[in-house]
């Protein structure tokens, strides 16, 4: 019997031969990934239970981010919280104080993510990991609290539907153009609990950095897991960020394997793209909304605050100066540093933009850039729902860093074709 990467990923973790779509598996977990807003509640759970255990303390990786540094007094007691179990449990990977940063790319960047293998985390954007031929998926502080304890959850077997990119980005198109035109045209409920799988000549061509953005986003298509085979790409990745355990198993779909859709995308006739409020599925090209007054940028998250993103915003605003709020978050404290070491913290600081520590604040409506009503944010964040990043009555747009700081400069949507 053919399979996909995903049924076979999870045929392995089940223990069994094969499996097909609809089926229910009850999966051993390889990875726990755990913040501090999800999983202080599975804690909780777990404690009313009287369960007081983990299933192995080098298999859960934990982090706060999401209100780091702590904004309030709530957001100071789930950190307490966190770290209290984690301490207690021995949680041998435990990134705080000044080494916590944005889950999604803290994990890989610390040799956490492997081909081949069952990752989960208490966070929609856990399909990030995706990227690197595993399956990983997104669950709710239950499932969390199951995982955390026993090691193992069960799942139905999604069906797949492949993606083929084809063509060459052109000149001033990114990965989240991509993304953003793929949920434009499936809708947000386009792939609901259905594996995305990614593949073609024009991802090929993509980095790691780019292929995380769009494995980020397939849950903002309803997906269950976003997946992308892997390649030298993927190899060269780990080959400089896995430190302990080296080895995995690369799992590959069948050619034969069954799909219930294929959607192919010529790339090379894509331009950058703007998700107008508010679903990420409301992408247009750049030239339909170029010229709408902004009042913030954003560019930073799990979606866009790698370095590479970084790089691409900061040869954009070289010597030019932001005519609106712009705030730049690096997602881990390794990008912090290595975009200090680059200069770029002198760029951004001679065009006026803010510089954040990691966190994933405002790209939830937390901290460090909630917006007011009325207010307008062209972001690189994921997700642009109603109240997303603070007032009701204030509007998102995701864009790519380019998009972003192109924008920042003009004070409005604006092509980054421009500066290029």
């Amino acid at each position: 019997m053919s399979m996909t990467i995903t049924e076979k990923i999870l045929a392995k973790a089940a223990g069994k031969k094969k499996v097909a779509s609809g089926e229910l598996v009850n999966a051993n977990i390889d990875i726990v990934m755990c913040h501090d807003v999800t999983t202080p509640p599975a804690i909780s759970m777990l404690q009313r239970l009287g369960i007081d255990k983990v299933f192995d303390p080098e298999k859960i990786i934990v982090t706060p981010d999401h209100f780091q540094p702590a904004k309030d007094i709530k957001s100071a007691e789930l950190h307490k919280r966190l770290d209290e179990w984690a301490t207690r449990h021995n949680i041998k990977h435990y990134y705080k104080l000044g080494r916590t940063g944005v889950c999604h790319a803290l994990l890989p960047e610390q040799g956490h993510t492997r081909p081949g293998e069952v990752i989960v985390g208490g966070d929609s954007h856990t399909c990030t990991y995706g990227a690197f031929a595993c399956f990983s998926t997104g669950i709710g502080s239950t499932d969390l609290a199951a995982a955390i304890a026993t090691g193992q959850l069960w799942f139905r077997v999604p069906a797949s539907i492949k993606f083929v990119l084809k063509g060459t980005l052109p000149k001033g198109v990114y990965s989240k153009d991509v993304i953003i035109a793929v949920i434009t045209r499936i809708g947000v409920d386009g792939a609901l609990y259905k594996a995305m799988e990614f593949t073609g000549p024009a991802l090929a061509k993509m980095s790691m950095e780019a292929r995380m953005t769009i494995t980020n986003m397939a849950i903002e298509a309803g997906a269950k897991n976003g997946i992308i085979g892997f390649d030298d790409v993927t190899k060269q990745y780990l080959d400089e960020h896995l430190k302990e355990k080296t080895d995995y198993t690369v799992y590959e779909s069948d050619k034969d394997a069954e799909y219930v859709g294929v959607e192919e995308f010529d790339c090379s006739k894509l331009e950058p793209m703007v998700a107008l409020p508010h679903l990420p599925s409301n992408g247009v090209p750049i030239g339909k909304c170029a010229g709408k007054a902004m009042d913030q940028a954003y560019i930073g998250s799990c979606t866009n605050g790698r370095i590479e993103d970084l790089r691409i915003a900061a040869k954009i605003l070289e010597g030019k100066k932001v005519a609106i709020r712009t705030i730049i978050v690096p997602a881990t404290p390794e990008i912090w540093k290595q975009t200090m070491d680059e200069g770029l913290f002198n760029i951004f600081y001679d065009a006026g933009c803010v510089i954040a520590a990691p966190t994933c604040g405002a790209c939830l409506g937390g901290f460090m850039g909630v917006l007011a009503e009325g207010e307008k944010c062209v972001s690189t964040t994921n997700r642009n729902f109603v109240g997303r990043m603070g007032h009701p009555k204030s509007e998102v747009y995701l864009v790519s860093p380019a998009t972003a700081a192109a924008s920042a400069v003009e004070g409005k949507l604006t092509d980054p074709r421009k500066y290029m």
